[in-house]
């Protein structure tokens, strides 16, 4: 047996009933509550799609930051290294002019873990 339609501009789903006490079901105060829904929503969505480009952008200045900083305290103790050698480095072992061997093995601080760096670069992948 086929259903009966609902006649044309009405919906097939209940009438609201009237409200026991005769009060009003809508509060006065529904723009309120439909405003901090909206902000509520948009707040989500915010958090979900800005929040995470806000992190990562922090995370690369921060770390952009960190290179920056590192490299000037390795290029200051580097110079630092240097200035104690020369200054400590007996006269007896490299002569009065002793800024070269200063030099080198502060270079060779550098050029040693380079050299590891390299060959451990050139290895295949297991």
């Amino acid at each position: 047996m086929a259903r009966p339609e609902a006649p044309r501009g009405t919906s097939r789903t209940a009438s609201p009933r009237p409200h026991a006490g005769g009060s009003d079901p809508h509060p006065a105060d529904w723009p309120a509550q439909a405003a901090d829904q909206i902000e509520r929503v948009v707040g989500l969505v915010r958090d979900n799609t800005t929040g995470k480009a806000i992190t990562i952008a922090r995370g690369l200045v921060l770390g952009m930051f960190a290179v920056f900083a590192g490299t000037l305290v390795v290029l200051f103790l580097s110079i630092t290294a240097v200035r104690f050698l020369v200054a400590y480095l007996p006269e007896t072992a490299a002569g009065e002019q002793h800024v070269w061997l200063a030099h080198g093995i502060v270079g060779m601080l550098f050029v040693i873990p380079g050299l590891w760096l390299l060959r451990r670069a050139s290895r295949p992948l297991p």
